[in-house]
């Protein structure tokens, strides 16, 4: 445990010193930014996951969504990068978040050979990746970088900071996941409560969206790459 603790503590446990104050005024403007924000998100990617697979307007569809979830980051006021302690500096985190992705994902394909034998479960998984094996693979590849970025920016970003010092980790998880419910899917749901338990923990303890930003495209560009042959 002492062993485990070690290696986990710097990236998911242990805070980084810093002071993202905002006065009053401007955390309220936050506040309000990161809930109209919320409710735009979540419409569209309700309407981008119910198009049919192969249909064109999926593309400018989940485009919107990335395009809502980064404005409404960057109107609701300062993000920041964050840091992690390594080696008795404070860098910025790269290769730790991106082993934390691979990690993750492994544990997700752990769970795929599971779920790939019952049929309720399958199929709901199938639902999503239709559009993987329907659409063109590049540009569902660069929608999933590019939706993963946006929803770190504001979910771990302007969410995380509008929630406050009262338990942000475990109330931007569960609005994450209530965002997803917008799919009507319930595997995306379970993963978002995962992920986002994961990815939250990343943000308390670095200060920033830079650690779940590559945490987030690591895991859903190999889920994108590796479920598609392994659950038919």
């Amino acid at each position: 445990m002492n062993r485990l603790r070690r290696v986990l503590a710097p990236s998911l446990i242990d805070r980084v010193e810093r002071d993202h104050a905002q006065p009053d005024r401007a955390f309220r403007r936050r506040r309000v930014v990161a809930a109209g924000t919320l409710v735009a998100g979540a419409v569209l990617l309700g309407l981008s996951l119910a198009t049919r697979p192969g249909d064109p307007s999926f593309y400018p569809l989940t485009v919107a969504v990335a395009l809502v979830w980064a404005a409404g980051a960057f109107v609701s006021g300062p993000l920041h990068l964050g840091h992690l302690p390594f080696r008795g500096r404070l860098r910025r985190p790269i290769l730790t978040p991106i082993a934390t992705g691979l990690v993750t994902a492994g544990i997700f394909v752990a769970g795929a050979l599971v779920v790939r034998e019952l049929p309720p479960l399958r199929d709901s998984v199938n639902d999503v990746l239709a559009h993987a094996r329907e659409g063109v693979l590049v540009p569902v590849l660069l929608i999933t970088v590019l939706n993963g970025v946006a929803e770190e920016l504001f979910f771990r970003g302007a969410l995380f900071a509008a929630i406050g010092h009262r338990h942000p980790v475990l109330v931007s998880t569960v609005i994450y996941a209530a965002a997803t419910v917008a799919t009507l899917n319930p595997m995306l749901v379970f993963a978002a409560v995962l992920v986002g338990a994961v990815l939250g923990l990343q943000r308390r303890a670095s200060g920033g969206v830079l650690a779940p930003i590559l945490t987030h495209i690591t895991w859903s560009a190999s889920m994108l790459l590796i479920l598609p042959p392994l659950i038919r």
